[in-house]
């Protein structure tokens, strides 16, 4: 292929990206948005988080290692028992995936950055203060007591006094929506930043695993937030959606929380598979066997792990027919599982003569050893007689923590290894490694292997002691001898890493001989040039790439713009497209963070004024850094390479910000479904107590059909506005009308919705009916909140000349989340509305 620039470019440029792209020093790192900034930062505080969760378990083995035990009470223990499992499958495991994701996605992708760096660091910040102090609450016991599953009633007010629980509900929830915005960011990076000439067919598995758990995340995780919205009402003001007394329902808190909990499994295993696959290939040093068996394993474990969520619920009393389907769906999910580890194989098989058996590689054997135990034991619990007999024992404590600690800690620690020296300037020891290995392989299955026996003997699963005489002590002392070896495994990983790792450029350049990009010569920029890449090993297949690209050969090899950039490519076949712009170091994004975690924290504690003030900061400083994201089309076209011209503006579906609000909206779509679900769910198992006779009927037709009308019309405003928005910006009368009457239909459309409902005299506490409508109506009036904030921003724009004709993303964005609220709202409508008709 001939080179687009064949001419190497002048050392001034270097200089020049290196000045445009400098991280910002002291205090100021805080504002860094650079991905390897904020990636090492939040892979390092989830591991810290790790690390503190593993405390936690050591104290609770502990107390478990012989019978009679009373090393800590009851009440400390359900703290820690909570505390654990939730900061590992909140605060570690999804966190340190994204920062795997924002660390090594725009390297593996020759990418200067991801598309949204700002949102990146307000997810970071945002997790590292909310996590931090929910961790914190365990040493005020103010940590919460129902498990990291919450199941009510044991959550509900009457059995969970006190503010215990409600830093489990809000915390949490505010940490999914952290680990949303990551999700967002992942998607768009994935699809439209790769590398020209990289298409879908060539993207690294990696990418590949982290495109799906994005995806899987916007459809998963809006279930348990709508769960704990609807938990933290009832406890406030006592909306009875788990009380069962009212026409609720605690079984469906496990349907929303399974719903997202099943396939958080495959969130975090996938990931930890794609580590795999692009190590084992190095090691081999022989391309990955069957690439596309692969791709459509991993898509097809992303679809099954949303049919599994009742595998969790088997002895709830569901349907036999229920138990039939969701069994066959535990066992089908094994087999797209099993399509990777063979694939594994062949790739170890095929390359045998040049396998490298290094630390990495170690840690990866090991991974196969036990994830392929704990997907055999999950073959066995999914087997609905065998699951009524060990349900509530051990042996499901050892299956979980073989497919999670197997299924991602070891992959995790192979990534820590196999990449230490694409951000370090030293490698980790491989001496040490060994020992870290072995010592954590022998003392994970030493902790958890003799678990299955303790859980067939009868040992049940969350008790914080049992009788000496049960038999099960030195079982029970076996496993906690083995956690501490685990835990010294662990220990002697973190004193090398902190010996051994100093961010800067490594000593020496793809020490592996890997054929990815993200070993191409990186500094502060990431990549000098962005080359045009043809195959899936480029630098297996072109061994002079990491000079050409050293020396600014390919795509983009300065600054053309004068600041930050990267090319956006087309999402199937990864053409060029057009120059994104991208922000630099900043407060706002950090102090948006800071604000947004401070008011959910004090709502938590109910000093509800200062979290107003606190939430009102936040979004102003949303605004701010937001304000300089469209810089519009000035800079006009630019060269990126020897006859190579690209535009540096887009808007319409061609744009980076589009495709975001799309991502959102699915998001915004998914937890609606959930709502709809649980509406429907509650009506089915008790139609005659959650709204029992004489409750009051849905208002006249006259009503919705009147905010259907309202609704319909902003709708068509904003559509009419759309089509001639070049003629109405040289008007501002006409413009500034156009907008507002756009927000005054959705608001009154909510007014009259809220305003129908309490002329009939429906309470939302009376029973699970009236909680149910007012939900819809709580979620309508987020919506339109949101809505009239981006639509008075969207305003302040124009009047700035800011908005015009040509100039129209921040409009664009208005426009689809509109017409989205829209949908959404007659979909209620016709729920709320025309459902009791339907069936009354």
């Amino acid at each position: 292929m001939e080179l687009p620039n064949p001419d190497p470019r002048p050392e001034g440029e270097v200089r020049e990206l290196e000045r445009i792209w400098a991280m910002p020093s002291g205090w100021r790192l805080v504002t860094a948005v650079n991905n390897t900034v904020i990636g090492l930062l939040y892979i390092g505080i989830a591991f810290l988080f790790f690390l503190m969760a593993g405390v936690l378990a050591l104290i609770m083995r502990t107390q478990l290692a012989v019978g009679d035990s009373r090393l800590i009470d009851q009440d400390l223990y359900n703290q820690m028992f909570t505390v654990h499992g939730t900061t590992m499958m909140f605060l570690f495991a999804v966190p340190a995936v994204e920062a795997l994701g924002v660390m090594l996605l725009p390297q593996m992708l020759a990418a200067r950055d991801l598309p949204f760096p700002r949102l990146s660091a307000f997810a970071i910040w945002a997790y590292v203060v909310g996590g931090l102090v929910f961790f914190s609450t365990i040493f005020y016991d103010l940590s919460p007591k129902g498990g990291w599953f919450m199941y009510p009633p044991l959550t509900l007010m009457e059995f969970s006094p006190g503010d215990n629980a409600d830093f489990w509900l809000l915390g949490i929830g505010f940490i999914e929506i952290s680990a949303i915005a990551g999700a967002i960011e992942i998607v768009v990076g994935a699809l439209r930043t790769r590398p020209p000439g990289m298409s879908l067919a060539q993207m690294p598995i990696f990418a590949w695993t982290m495109l799906i758990f994005a995806s899987m995340i916007m459809f998963a995780f809006p279930a348990v937030i709508l769960a704990t919205m609807m938990l933290e009402i009832e406890r406030a003001f006592g909306w009875p959606f788990f009380t069962a007394a009212l026409g609720g329902d605690p079984l469906l808190w496990q349907h929303l929380f399974w719903f997202f909990g099943h396939p958080e499994v495959y969130i975090i295993f996938l990931p930890a598979a794609g580590l795999v696959s692009m190590i084992v290939p190095t090691m081999a040093r022989t391309p990955l066997v069957g690439y596309h068996l692969i791709v459509v394993a991993l898509i097809a474990t992303g679809f099954f792990s949303f049919g599994l969520w009742v595998h969790h619920m088997f002895t709830t009393g569901i349907p036999a027919l229920s138990l039939a389907f969701f069994s066959a769906a535990s066992m089908a999910v094994a087999v797209p599982s099993g399509i990777q580890v063979f694939a594994w194989i062949a790739t170890i098989a095929a390359g045998r003569e040049r396998f490298r058996l290094t630390t990495p590689s170690l840690f990866v054997l090991g991974f196969l050893f036990i994830f392929t135990l704990g997907g055999l034991t999950g073959v066995m619990v999914a087997m609905v007689p065998f699951d009524y007999q060990v349900h509530d024992t051990y042996f499901v404590v050892a299956h979980f923590h073989y497919v999670l600690v197997g299924g991602f800690v070891f992959p995790l620690f192979a990534a820590f290894y196999y990449w230490t020296p694409l951000f370090s300037r030293r490698p980790l020891s491989e001496r040490l490694g060994r020992w870290v290995f072995w010592l954590m392989f022998i003392g994970f299955n030493v902790a958890f292997l003799p678990m299955h026996l303790t859980g067939l003997k009868g040992m049940p699963r969350r008790v914080w002691t049992y009788p000496a005489d049960m038999g099960w002590d030195l079982l029970n002392t076996i496993s906690t001898v083995g956690a501490f070896v685990l835990g010294a495994g662990v220990l002697i990983f973190l004193a090398d890493l902190v010996a051994k790792f100093r961010a800067g450029e490594p000593d020496v350049e793809n020490p592996w001989g890997a054929g990815t990009l993200e070993w191409l010569p990186n500094d502060v920029y990431s990549t000098r040039s962005i080359p045009h890449i043809t195959s899936r090993e480029p630098l297996w297949d072109r061994p002079s790439l990491p000079q050409e690209v050293r020396d600014g050969h390919h795509y983009l090899p300065n600054a053309p713009t004068g600041g930050r950039e990267t090319i956006v490519t087309s999402p199937i076949h990864a053409r060029p497209q057009y120059i994104i712009q991208m922000p630099g170091p900043g407060w706002p994004p950090f102090l948006a963070a800071v604000f947004t975690a401070a008011c959910f924290l004090l709502l938590t504690i109910k000093i509800v004024t200062v979290a107003i003030v606190c939430g009102a900061l936040a979004i102003a400083f949303v605004l701010i850094w937001t304000w300089g994201l469209d810089p519009g089309p000035s800079k006009g076209t630019i060269e990126i390479a020897k006859g190579v011209r690209l535009p540096t503006y887009m808007t319409g579906p061609t744009s980076h910000s589009w495709w975001a609000m799309v991502v959102l909206m699915i998001v915004a779509g998914s937890l609606y479904f959930a709502y709809v679900f649980s509406y429907l769910f509650l009506w089915l198992v008790s139609p005659e107590v959650w709204a029992p006779a004489g409750s009051p009927a849905p208002p006249p037709g006259l009503w919705p059909a009147s905010t259907a009308a309202l609704l319909l019309s902003g709708s068509a405003l904003i559509w009419l506005v759309s089509r001639r928005l070049g003629k109405l910006a040289a008007s501002p009368v006409a413009m500034s009308a156009a907008l507002l009457l756009s927000l005054a239909s959705l608001i009154g459309a909510l007014a009259l919705e809220l305003s129908g409902h309490l002329m009939t005299g429906l309470s939302p506490g009376d029973n699970a009916y009236g909680a149910m409508v007012y939900l819809g109506v709580v979620l309508f009036g987020q919506l339109a909140f949101t809505l009239a904030i981006l639509g008075l921003y969207t305003l302040a724009r124009y009047l700035t000349g800011k908005l015009d004709g040509v100039r129209r993303v921040t409009f664009d964005n208005y426009m689809l989340l509109y017409h989205y609220a829209v949908a959404q709202s007659l979909v209620g409508l016709a729920l709320v509305h025309g459902f009791p008709r339907l069936i009354g």
